[in-house]
């Protein structure tokens, strides 16, 4: 049995099984248009809520030093994955990554992974995208009922309608084709970067010194809580965990995570793009550079604008110009955060249907969703059913209780592929690759180390439910998974040929 739970797929069968015409997506996609997807969907929630939040409760000024923390943490993983994507160019990312060098199984449970992953951040974004869009109609007069709002209405009935409407939305958008996504992505990035730039550069005439003081506030215990609600890493060593201070920064660093993940949606693209051995680097590391940058520009001018305890937690960008007297600045932003929202949600949903495709394309789930559609050539099946299904998440879903569960998944994906690497390097040193990761296996070793941490930092409880959604996709793969897998099947190549069998030393 373990062997063929650990069977690995080979490079050169993944890209045969991509020409494949009933299963053959169709390439369209530059550098450029990488590089505006993991910008469009990097700066999205993070940016526009998560700064407040942390820096409110973690680490005050110093969120701007969470964010490099973060950064460098995504960028360790950002060098494995582009050495990943430009060397193995097929829909499926960390998925089809691990498949070439880890195995079947631990394939499916990164890819399950990864379908959860980008439901939630889909249907959490769309949530915060709701609530900036709310804000514009209740300042231009026009109310929504609460029970269409989120919240619930007289009758303890609440469903958060624009959400789901603007999942629906965007999942036609994706039938019809990549391209288009791609050009509405850039006309929104534009906007958003634009806002973004407004924030920076009008925000810097408004920075008051004193309000960096002090610029890592005092540690302070954290309240005493449930003991599910407490970080692992405080279950695990025993000792108090605090806000503030330089601990905090890192308890910041998992928090505002969150805001990063999206650059690893840009490898579930590989299979699209016209050259990915050229254009998928250059795309993930072009957008995380950028991203990053503007992160730790506009965190260190939010909190010089306004006092980091005074910060609001649902639109700290906004109101931070709102209490310097210029609410003009404020109504630009919540409309560039409510239009840059709407790519975040895009092209997650883009990442989760890629994935989804190329589970059922090697048969691990049934492959009447591997079938493109014959004139827009995208994978229209799993996009209308998964856009249905987050839309209805997305009517009930709170930011609060499930950006941590998207964060764990990530990390998850970033020490697979870190630990991908070392091992494709060492059973695979022939394929061409052109681009390498630097410095190998020390790189991936201390991205591994990176993401562990940050994901020790994240509540018991938050392990607790990644592990109950990991159980379940246990069972779904021994149930349906490995029986109809096209490897143990011996559908488009033989069992001699990806797994050659070992030589017989006893």
């Amino acid at each position: 049995m373990s062997s063929t739970l650990f069977r690995t797929k080979k490079v050169e069968q993944s890209i045969l099984d991509t020409e494949e015409p009933e299963h053959a997506l169709k390439k369209s996609l530059s550098a450029l248009d990488l590089t505006v997807f993991g910008v469009g969907v990097i700066i999205g929630t993070g940016i526009f809520v998560l700064t407040g939040k942390v820096a409110k409760e973690n680490a005050g000024p110093a969120v701007s030093l969470a964010f490099v923390v973060a950064g460098v943490v995504c960028a360790l993983a950002a060098l494995c994955y582009a050495e990943f994507a430009s060397t193995v160019p097929v829909a499926g990312s960390a998925y089809t990554f691990a498949y070439a060098s880890l195995g079947e199984l631990p394939a499916w449970i990164i890819g399950w992974d990864l379908v959860l992953e980008f439901a939630l951040g889909t249907a959490v974004v769309a949530v915060g995208w709701s609530g900036y869009v709310r804000s514009l109609l209740d300042n231009a007069g026009w109310h929504l009922p609460d029970y269409l709002s989120g919240r619930e209405g007289s009758s303890g009935f609440g469903f958060d309608i624009l959400a789901a409407a603007l999942v629906l939305v965007l999942t036609a958008i994706l039938v019809i084709g990549v391209k288009l996504s791609a050009r509405v992505t850039t006309v929104v990035v534009a906007i958003k970067v634009t806002v973004v730039m407004i924030v920076i550069i009008a925000g810097a005439f408004f920075i008051v010194g004193d309000n960096y003081t002090p610029f890592i506030p005092k540690a302070m215990a954290q309240e005493a809580g449930s003991s599910l609600n407490a970080p692992l890493v405080q279950l695990i060593f025993g000792y108090t965990p605090t806000n503030f201070g330089v601990m905090g920064i890192f308890t910041a660093a998992s928090v505002v995570f969150f805001a990063f993940i999206g650059f690893d949606v840009v490898a579930t693209a590989a299979e699209e793009t016209k050259n990915p051995q050229r254009d998928m680097p250059r795309g993930i590391l072009g957008s995380l550079f950028i991203c990053t940058a503007l992160y730790v520009a506009v965190s260190i001018v939010v909190t010089g604008m306004q006092r980091y305890d005074r910060l609001s937690i649902d639109a700290p960008l906004a109101d931070a110009f709102k209490a310097t007297g210029h609410p003009w600045y404020a109504g630009v932003i919540s409309f560039g955060a409510a239009v840059g929202l709407t790519t975040v949600c895009m092209i997650l949903l883009l990442g989760q249907t890629r994935v989804f495709f190329a589970m059922s394309r090697d048969g691990l789930l049934p492959r009447f969703f591997s079938r493109v559609h014959p004139r827009f050539r995208t994978p229209h099946r799993p996009t209308i059913l998964l856009g249905v299904i987050i839309a209805i998440l997305a009517g009930f879903t709170s930011l609060s209780e499930l950006a941590e569960l998207v964060n764990i998944g990530t990390l998850f994906a970033f020490v697979v592929v870190a630990i991908g690497v070392v091992i494709l390097r060492h059973t695979r040193p022939d394929l061409p690759r052109s681009f390498r990761t630097p410095l190998v296996p020390l790189v991936p070793i201390v991205s591994v180390l990176a993401s562990v941490w940050l994901m020790l930092n994240l509540p018991a409880e938050t392990w607790l439910r990644f592990a109950v959604w990991m159980v379940i996709g246990f069972g779904v793969y021994f149930l349906y998974g490995r029986s109809h897998s096209r490897l143990g099947r011996h559908e488009g190549t033989t069992e001699a040929a990806v797994h050659p069998p070992r030589p017989n030393t006893q």
